[in-house]
């Protein structure tokens, strides 16, 4: 059996990929059954790193001013879609999978000129143009948030698949790994702020505003994203219980060590904020129509989030410095957090993956 992903571009869409891949490894599946669609950018490290094989397509994305570049695109993509049914054609039957992005297209085309059915994933609240295009000739159509139910026919709400880590997280047993991991004071209670693995200026600048709070009787856990590290690592060197670390690979550390974090609303960190029960502040990036806010509404809803827009960020240090000095509140929020996790996506989505392959 063939089982192909097409995921490019972002984070957002390769990781929920490659958790679902290695779900299939674990479940008997031979890696080498596997291949991954992509372009030319982080799949091109991360995909090949994780054991799999890769095929670039060349295809980008659509661009939003009015440039010749676009009238290319139909083109492309036939040439890209073309690549994908010779490589399908090459393997056994099976399925694939498409993740959003820029590869949706070409990948679903290929799939069909292949005699392959595929299946989607869409990650976020607001689903992209690409999943909803090639929704309408998908198997079936799978998605992390409620809001996105609405955009698609029969779609069934699964979660976003994450890292077996989360799928097992339990803060109590690794709780002092991670105080130790980070050199932070067990006595104190954690602020943790994450701005992606890119950082985010605006949450930097409310993390120094916190840590410049007088007498402040808890610890900051911050990453800065790798940009911004060096200029923040000076300031918090001269900050007692202020660590700064450019990015966390094993993010579940970063969790377990935080009573409370401030974040921006991406959809896999609101799916990891929900499957580790970490209460949240989270100001949704002032983007795309407000559609990363969609994500955290759940999240909110459930009493796990509060979410403040950007325009009011000044907001944020005097939230943060009472709400983790408030243990009844934090152990609400944990609650409602836990109530609006799903950590076995990965787990349902290769499951049907292969009754899917096997029909």
């Amino acid at each position: 059996m063939t089982y192909a992903f097409a995921a490019a571009g972002t984070g957002g869409h390769i990781y929920p990929a490659l958790a679902v891949a290695r779900t299939l490894v674990e479940s008997g599946v031979d890696a080498g059954d596997i291949v991954f669609f992509g372009g030319d950018r982080l799949e091109t490290r991360i995909v090949p790193a994780a054991g799999f094989e890769l095929v670039q397509l060349d295809v980008h994305g659509l661009k939003r001013s009015l440039t010749v570049d676009n009238l290319t695109i139909p083109m492309m993509v036939r040439r890209a879609a073309a690549v994908v049914a010779g490589t399908l054609k090459k393997r056994p039957p099976g399925v694939l999978t498409v993740f959003g992005g820029y590869v949706s297209v070409p990948a679903a085309m290929g799939a069909r000129k292949a005699g392959m059915p595929y299946v989607i994933h869409e990650q976020n609240a607001v689903p992209g143009v690409a999943n909803r295009y090639v929704a309408r000739r998908a198997r079936r159509t799978y998605v992390a948030f409620a809001p996105a139910l609405a955009r698609f026919e029969d779609a069934e709400l699964v979660g976003n698949p994450l890292a077996p880590a989360f799928e097992s997280f339990d803060r109590s047993t690794i709780r002092s790994r991670a105080f130790a991991r980070y050199g932070l004071d067990p006595d104190r209670p954690v602020v943790g702020v994450f701005g992606g693995s890119l950082g985010a200026q605006a949450l930097n600048s409310a993390a120094v505003t916190l840590a410049a709070a007088a007498d402040r009787p808890f610890s900051i856990l911050h990453l800065t994203g790798a940009d911004h590290h060096a200029a923040l690592a000076e300031q918090s060197a001269d900050s007692a219980h202020w660590v700064t670390k450019p990015f966390e690979q094993d993010m579940e550390m970063f969790y377990a060590a935080s009573d409370v974090v401030l974040s921006r609303a991406g959809a896999m960190t609101v799916s990891e904020l929900a499957a580790t029960s970490t209460p949240s502040v989270v100001v949704p990036l002032p983007a795309g129509k407000g559609y990363q806010a969609m994500n955290a509404y759940d999240l909110e809803r459930a009493g796990g989030a509060i979410i403040i827009e950007q325009e009011h960020i000044a907001t944020v240090p005097d939230r943060l410095a009472s709400l983790v000095q408030d243990p009844d509140r934090l152990s609400t929020m944990r609650d409602g957090a836990r109530s609006v996790a799903r950590p076995e996506a990965a787990q349902r989505i290769a499951t049907a993956l292969r009754e899917i392959a096997d029909d």
